[in-house]
């Protein structure tokens, strides 16, 4: 489980120790069950919550994540509802973490991770994601020869790393087929996404535009006709031209020089 979203979550303001446990516990009891109800003690919400919490508080192993738990049992009894008199031992949090779906566990904390930082977003300020997808590949011998690649989508905050919302594709042409997942407003509302040739579209831009975001994306050889635009409009700008700004980097590191140039304009045909 992806538990720095959750770490992240406590520099958010308005978000108390109470409100902290109570939103997480509240967003896990949409979590799907897999445990037999015969000898079922505690919920799913009530053992995740306590093991995210001490997670939090820096503990690393279930033992100690118990221990701590132990000692602040009084206080989650007053901020988590359905709790008993005494809280799970270690053996039912191993239990509960082999029984659960991974995937809808982050899923979920994301879209509280993403709820709690959207409130929090002072107008006009916009921050930078980014849309990106890459292929897995198993490189371990004992693994089938002819077991399929997994492709990830993910869309992430370009300064903090926090993933705001994951997908597995079957393959990359699939990105374009899931898109529209990640062009939400809860996701784009007053932030900028940057994304790979793949999709400068018109589709793409349009999704952003709706959930009233803006966008950067590359050109490439997948659109020959608008690079070549492009590449017209800089080499020759427009007499009429109002707006045309450049600027220019030398640094040098790692063994090497790096010399950046850029040219912009908001002026389009």
């Amino acid at each position: 489980m992806n538990y720095s979203m959750i770490c992240e979550a406590r520099e958010l303001e308005g978000w108390s120790a109470e409100s902290e446990a109570l939103s997480v516990y509240q967003a896990l009891e949409k979590l799907t069950d897999g445990r037999r109800a015969q000898g079922k003690r505690y919920s799913l919400a009530l053992a995740l919550t306590c093991v995210l919490l001490a997670k939090m508080a820096g503990e690393t192993t279930l033992q100690a994540i118990t221990e701590w738990v132990r000692l602040r049992s009084g206080w989650l009894q007053q901020v988590l509802p359905g709790t008993r008199a005494q809280f799970p031992c270690a053996a039912t949090y191993s239990k509960v973490l082999r029984r659960i779906d991974p995937e809808q566990v982050n899923q979920l904390l994301m879209d509280l991770l993403t709820r709690a930082r959207a409130n929090k977003r002072v107008k006009g300020e916009q921050e930078h994601v980014v849309l990106d997808g890459k292929t897995l590949r198993g490189t371990q011998s004992h693994l089938a020869e002819d077991q399929p690649k997994q492709h990830h989508m993910n869309l992430y905050e370009a300064k903090t790393g926090i993933v705001l919302k994951q997908r597995m594709v079957a393959e990359k042409a699939g990105e374009v087929t899931h898109m529209q997942d990640f062009l939400t407003p809860t996701l784009l509302t007053g932030r900028i996404i940057s994304a790979d040739a793949l999709y400068t579209q018109k589709a793409f831009c349009q999704g952003v535009i709706s959930a009233e975001g803006d966008y950067l994306l590359f050109v490439k050889g997948n659109q020959p006709t608008l690079l070549d635009d492009l590449r017209l409009f800089f080499r020759e700008p427009p007499l009429d031209c109002l707006d045309w700004r450049v600027d220019e980097m030398a640094d040098k590191g790692h063994g090497r020089r790096c010399h950046r140039l850029i040219q912009v304009s908001t002026e389009r045909e």
